[in-house]
């Protein structure tokens, strides 16, 4: 690490998203550290991708914490409640959907806020986007800012003035083409990303959930062709 460059914790779920706010935290020159979470979701592959895209990006350490969200339940991608497909953009922008994972940021937040303090880390980031999103309450700007304020409450060494801890969500106010489009010109390639709510064994996307969904208008839109593995073409 460089004498004068500062640690950052990086929420990494192997998605377009977390991968292009690592690719943003080392463009300005973190020594990023990436966290990723087994929380009991249907799939093992965003795990297998978030870990090689940190090794890619030159993540300076990379955890993985288990915390069983699938005993709590209440999301289809903790439980038995089917994924949503074939939705449209009104619909998908429309109320909180069944893939909401009850409590999930502010718990991985929390994670983060534990490593930040033992590695002397100030930042935060993570992927959050309050316009091409599936209506989530934790990826609001109103979320970030106040999650911010408690971590300066919370911890040892905010209130002793070591540190004073910065929730960086660099995505809040970006489209998704326009994600795409920041993490092309940060040479990011997005074939190792995983966003698939419903995967199939062998790890290709669905094409049809939310998130298949919101990739491919992404991808489209910012006329970037859509390295995605689909079952169906």
């Amino acid at each position: 690490m460089e004498k004068n460059q500062k640690k950052a914790i990086v929420l990494c779920s192997g998605g377009l998203d977390s991968t292009t706010v690592l690719a943003i935290a080392r463009s300005q020159n973190y020594d990023c550290h990436t966290l990723t979470f087994f929380y009991g979701q249907r799939h093992h592959h965003e795990l297998l991708a978030a870990e090689k895209i940190s090794r890619a990006l030159g993540a300076a350490g990379h955890h993985v914490i288990t915390v069983d969200l699938g005993k709590i339940g209440g999301s289809a991608l903790t439980g038995d409640i089917p994924v949503p497909k074939n939705r449209n953009a009104e619909e998908i922008s429309s109320g909180i959907p069944v893939t909401y994972v009850p409590a999930r940021n502010t718990i991985f937040l929390s994670h983060a806020l534990a490593w930040a303090e033992v590695l002397g880390a100030p930042d935060i980031f993570i992927g959050v986007n309050a316009v091409d999103y599936s209506g989530y309450p934790d990826c609001r700007p109103e979320y970030i800012a106040a999650f911010e304020t408690m971590a300066n409450l919370a911890l040892k060494c905010a209130v002793e003035g070591e540190n004073t801890i910065h929730i960086r969500a660099p995505l809040l106010n970006m489209t998704k083409a326009d994600i795409i489009r920041t993490g092309v010109q940060l040479h990011v390639d997005y074939s190792m990303t995983h966003s698939c709510y419903d995967p199939d064994l062998a790890g290709r996307a669905c094409g049809f959930c939310d998130s298949c969904v919101l990739r491919k208008k992404g991808f489209a839109e910012a006329g970037v062709p859509d390295p995605t593995v689909y079952i169906k073409p």
